[in-house]
């Protein structure tokens, strides 16, 4: 009689790299009930060494973090480790960004907010796969969400978010006074 034993393959280790602690430790316990081994960082130096001593598999980087941004990671990581999977996850997305990310050697780019089953599926997918039941947002609904996220930044600060965006007040106020612009 032949048994046959089943081999317990080890878990992917991911290893997240982002300043917002509420959303790396709630992304890290959402990963791990999913089967992961998780390692989370909050900037660049905590994750090249932690990249260093457990050698993820794949690693979720924040594109703006205030010591080394995500961008500037990439090259670092993939040097440590050849066929290590990066997907880079930004509030902030442009198609710019996403190239320039993907030409450093990340397999994919997401923009916030992604929940726990698209980073997954974003290190699953083929390099560079886009998600095509997904239209892309129209220019306008892009200027909106990046008003949105530069006033959340700025508290809600009508005359700072302006500032910021190099717009009148004025002319912010009318924008922010409408609708947001369908998807």
């Amino acid at each position: 009689m032949h048994m046959t034993q089943t081999v317990q393959q080890p878990a992917t280790r991911i290893l997240i790299v982002d300043d917002d602690t509420t959303f790396r430790l709630r992304l890290a316990r959402a990963l791990s009930d999913r089967g992961l081994e998780v390692l989370d960082a909050s900037g660049g130096a905590e994750a090249l060494k932690l990249a260093q001593q457990h050698r993820p598999q794949w690693v979720l980087l924040d594109l703006r973090m205030p010591d080394e941004g995500g961008m500037e990671l990439i090259q670092p990581l993939i040097q440590l480790e050849p066929q290590v999977r990066i997907v880079v996850l930004t509030g902030y997305g442009s198609i710019a960004t996403a190239v320039e990310a993907l030409r450093r050697g990340a397999v994919n780019y997401l923009t916030k907010p992604a929940d726990a089953q698209q980073i997954l599926a974003a290190f699953t997918q083929p390099a560079g796969a886009v998600d095509s039941a997904a239209p892309a947002p129209s220019l306008a609904r892009v200027e909106w969400e990046h008003i949105q996220r530069v006033l959340t930044d700025c508290g809600g600060n009508i005359s700072a978010t302006a500032r910021r965006l190099g717009i009148h007040r004025r002319s912010l106020q009318r924008k922010l006074a409408k609708l947001p612009p369908e998807e």
